[in-house]
């Protein structure tokens, strides 16, 4: 690890680990897969596993504000922890937040507050989280769409936004692994 995930992994601990232990082992899991794609990120892995660490902070309880957890996240981030903008930026993007504060009425408040980061790190980001289950071990997307569907109810918020996010995320999900591929396949 090197300083920005230096910093990121115990600010996340203490966020997470006592009051949202599932919560935290997800963060760790979601970490963990961005380790895996280091290769395609160059100069941002560690950018990277920085945002997956930190990336559900928005669900502990000091943090919950809006009950949007991405943009509860991203505002701690920048307003209290004074992170690094890019990290603040892809927490309150990731997985395909826009849908989701979309339909909480709160699109124009989180894109006008945070800028989105470069597609590829956004579809890194989607990559890990829904490619980890809530107890950090690896899945894949399909699995983790319909256990976050069942596990909030196909007609609740969550359960709606999932189902609409899914294209996109097994698209962010394939344009990863098209990337790790041909990064494999490059000679040495």
């Amino acid at each position: 690890m090197s300083e920005l995930t230096d910093w990121a992994y115990p600010l996340a601990e203490s966020l997470l680990a006592e009051p949202l232990p599932r919560r935290w082992a997800h963060c760790l899991g979601v970490a963990e897969r961005a380790r895996t794609v280091a290769l395609i990120l160059g100069q941002d892995a560690e950018l990277l596993e920085a945002a997956a660490i930190l990336h559900d902070i928005g669900y502990a309880p000091d943090l919950a504000k809006t009950g949007f957890h991405p943009l509860d996240g991203a505002r701690y981030l920048r307003d209290v922890a004074s992170a690094d903008e890019r990290v603040i930026n892809l927490v309150a993007h990731h997985s395909c937040a826009w849908m989701e504060a979309e339909a909480r009425g709160r699109r124009e408040e989180l894109e006008s507050e945070f800028p989105q980061e470069s597609a590829h790190l956004n579809d890194a980001l989607c990559y890990c989280d829904m490619n980890t289950t809530p107890d950090g071990t690896p899945t894949n997307p399909i699995d983790r769409i319909n256990e976050i569907a069942g596990r909030y109810g196909p007609e609740s918020l969550i359960g709606q936004f999932i189902r609409r996010a899914e294209p996109e995320i097994l698209a962010c999900t394939s344009r990863v692994l098209e990337r790790v591929g041909a990064a494999k396949r490059q000679p040495m």
